[in-house]
């Protein structure tokens, strides 16, 4: 099969936000009540969506979807075929080709396809034979027109329902802004203005992507890093805007997950996204210096809550687990104190977790997320084709010096890794070159590359367990455990940070 042709014309431009699940008719009403959409009528109606693919998967591989849409009622149904190619996985703000085309009933048609660039990736039909249904959608749409003064035109499409595959169900509760004329920052001021009044997160998985992750099995796993797609090629202020989107990605997708999964990977993988933002906007503060940044503000009660809920998790999940049989050592009102502490370290990160959940829920955090989004995407010089020649080789250049510089740094901080607050330093300093080097790899000397994320990873992993053992002593003490019990962990903490002085520093 091969890759299909850049998209054309006709260009589907939307920007799409996550609303919470938990109560999805009050929130019809809510956002009925939003001063934008208040006086204006919104027309309603069912539309169930069948999409198809290969039993291989090859449209999801090209980052292609094909569907047929039924509008209306089954007794008196329209039928639309359509075609998306194109788009992102890492920006809530989505732009892809769209072609669509009414259809005479419930059945793929070869003939709607002859107007769109199926040909490009089907030259034979092959593909288009091996097409069967793969999961549909039902969803009920409140659709609202904005019209504005600058003459755009954004449609407000608040979508509740869900993807289905056989048995399987998972919820949609979204809002889909779609730009019908004017340029696409008129998105962003229509949901800075429904964003005052409602909880929403930038949401960067599509329905469709939704139903192939429900299909995999994946749909509740979290967001890990993924590496960015940089091209030698490219500009400076275009590497930085690749790298931050899958960054912020990880951040923003981890967060819609959040609110309904326990697993603690996903508030996990949630904080990494966030540190590998952080770490790579001081990475690139050469090409953003002109960029002002939106206010984080609203983001420090979640950001501390979800810290707070990490080290529960690691407590209870990874630090103490091991240590429960040297504390107790076949003593049985040893091991029923320890067995009290662990029943307090889980009701204290189920009550954590609820902290976690309401500052979700927060119009000023949605704002706030919706304003770093805009900001990503209105950096200068987006999409400039990748050139060569000297901007190749400036890019490699300013990659190896600014890595090479964090590299330096982290061997100043191991000089004197000798008391933890220097260790703390240290294992920042590794974060920030493993993060730098895992981003920047395609423009990095493979060898180098290699030993860097070595070195920084070992350092890591070795000065994190150690200062996670300090934490389950001070957690321990706050739950009010056995004064013995506390004292044991203590002294397992000092024993830890004295042994991981030496690896510290010879791990140079």
């Amino acid at each position: 099969m091969k890759n299909p042709p850049p998209p054309q014309q006709p260009e589907e431009i939307e920007l799409k936000l996550a609303l919470p699940t938990r109560a999805p008719t009050a929130l019809a009403e809510q956002l009925a009540r939003t001063p934008l959409l208040a006086r204006r009528k919104p027309t309603q109606l069912p539309l169930h969506n069948i999409y198809f693919d290969t039993p291989g998967q090859l449209l999801h591989q090209a980052r292609v979807a094909l569907r047929l849409r039924r509008v209306g009622s089954e007794a008196s149904p329209q039928w639309l075929q359509t075609l998306k190619m194109g788009g992102r996985s890492d920006s809530a703000l989505s732009q892809r080709g769209e072609w669509e085309a009414p259809v005479p009933g419930p059945a793929l048609s070869w003939q709607a396809l002859q107007a769109t660039p199926w040909s490009g990736l089907d030259p034979d039909g092959s593909v288009f034979k091996a097409l069967a249904p793969c999961f549909a959608t039902d969803f009920e749409r409140t659709r609202w027109t904005v019209r504005k003064r600058d003459h755009s035109v954004v449609e407000v499409a608040l979508d509740i329902g869900h993807v289905g595959l056989g048995e399987q169900r998972t919820p949609i509760c979204e809002l889909e802004l779609e730009l019908l004329a004017g340029p696409p920052g008129a998105l962003f001021d229509v949901a800075r203005q429904i964003a005052r009044s409602v909880a929403v997160l930038p949401a960067n998985t599509s329905k469709a992507e939704r139903g192939y992750a429900l299909a995999l099995g994946t749909l509740a796993l979290p967001r890990r890093a993924q590496p960015p797609a940089l091209a030698p090629g490219m500009a400076l202020s275009d590497a930085a805007q690749c790298v931050l989107r899958e960054m912020f990605a990880q951040f923003t997708t981890n967060l819609d997950t959040l609110r309904s999964s326990d697993d603690p990977e996903v508030v996990h993988q949630a904080r990494v996204g966030w540190r590998r933002f952080r770490s790579a906007l001081r990475l690139f503060r050469p090409a953003l210096a002109a960029h002002p940044l939106p206010s984080w503000q609203a983001l420090k009660p979640l950001l501390s809550f979800m810290g707070a809920l990490r080290d529960l998790d690691v407590a209870r999940t990874d630090t103490l687990p091991p240590l429960a049989e040297a504390y107790a050592a076949g003593d049985a009102s040893r091991a029923a104190k320890w067995q009290a502490l662990d029943q307090a370290l889980a009701q204290a990160a189920a009550l954590q977790r609820k902290s976690v959940r309401y500052a979700l829920e927060a119009p000023a955090l949605g704002s706030a997320l919706l304003a770093t989004t805009e900001w990503l995407e209105t950096l200068p010089g987006a999409n400039v084709p990748a050139v060569k020649g000297r901007q190749k080789t400036q890019l490699r250049r300013w990659a190896r010096r600014r890595i090479t510089r964090l590299h330096a740094q982290l061997e100043r901080a191991l000089k004197d890794a000798s008391n933890p607050d220097r260790q703390h330093r240290a294992r920042i300093l590794a974060k920030r070159l493993r993060y730098g080097v895992e981003a920047l790899r395609p423009l990095l000397p493979r060898g180098q590359a290699k030993r860097w994320t070595q070195q920084a990873t070992t350092l890591q992993t070795g000065l994190g367990a150690s200062r996670d053992m300090v934490q389950a002593g001070v957690l321990a003490a706050s739950l009010d455990a056995d004064r013995a019990l506390v004292e044991f962990l203590r002294g397992v903490a000092v024993g830890q940070q004295r042994d991981t002085l030496l690896p510290a520093a010879n791990a140079r």
